[in-house]
């Protein structure tokens, strides 16, 4: 199941390694809710977790994730359920991409007096 979510970073953890094959890392988003602010753990795992480099507090993100649930039964034959939000695409809200030829156009504009007629 796919979901959406806007909102700010609160946390930004450390990566796990939880096994050779395996490794995530936490966060938190702070998503307003009415007058309430909601603090929304997600985690990205595996080739993902570089999505999270560049984020800091503040940072006005959108994450698109997955519901994920389980099972767990103890020794004792109790059973937990457990669920997890899966970011699969974290970007920052605003943040625009600039072409080459863009990024040229303003270096050269910005530094460029070799055609002032005077």
């Amino acid at each position: 199941m796919a979901y959406e979510i806007k909102g700010t970073i609160h946390v930004v953890g450390q990566t796990k390694v939880v096994s050779d094959k395996f490794s995530k890392r936490e966060f938190v988003v702070s998503v307003k809710d009415g007058k309430y602010e909601q603090l929304i753990e997600l985690q990205a795992t595996g080739d993902r977790i570089s999505q999270l480099d560049d984020l800091n507090f503040g940072d006005e993100v959108r994450v698109d994730f997955n519901l994920r649930g389980r099972e767990w039964r103890n020794p004792s034959g109790g059973v937990k359920y457990f669920n997890t939000l899966e970011a699969w695409r974290i970007e920052k809200v605003g943040a625009t991409k600039t072409s080459p030829a863009q990024s040229r156009a303003a270096t050269t504009s910005a530094g460029d007096d070799s055609d002032i007629p005077f």
